[in-house]
């Protein structure tokens, strides 16, 4: 079993696309944000080498913003890792616009579409808590 557990969180008036996009980044960024997760290399019955993937599952939620908003307050105080996704987010087409837009968000009132949280289970828990899995 693990001692962390990661949880992303989705917006559920999203369209599809936005939902899957919000969920790859956010995935990817508990990879960088958390290296010790990786899993090993897949190999094939032929041999043949693949990447890897995260060695730990992510559970996918869906909330809406005030649910976003609560779980990033409760991240926040619990000192949990956070990856955040704003809406401001989709109109821009780079990673330093990307940042840029979050720095222009209110940090109290941030409004977002997705959220990544890793760290000790019992303390995610909390975080999430009353949350539904994703459908």
């Amino acid at each position: 079993m693990f001692d962390t557990k990661i949880a992303l969180i989705v917006r559920d008036d999203l369209a599809v696309w936005q939902r899957l996009n919000v969920t790859a980044f956010l995935a990817s960024g508990i990879a960088y944000a958390a290296p010790e997760i990786k899993g090993e290399a897949y190999i094939d019955a032929n041999g043949r080498r693949y990447g890897s993937m995260a060695g730990q599952p992510m559970l996918v939620f869906a909330a809406d913003l005030a649910g976003l908003q609560s779980a990033h307050r409760k991240g926040v105080e619990r000192e949990l890792t956070l990856i955040p996704y704003v809406e401001a987010m989709f109109s821009t087409g780079h990673d330093e616009a990307n940042r840029q837009a979050f720095l222009a968000e209110n940090a109290d009132n941030l409004n977002l579409v997705g959220l990544a949280i890793r760290g000790p289970k019992k303390a995610v828990d909390k975080a999430i808590k009353g949350l539904k899995m994703h459908d």
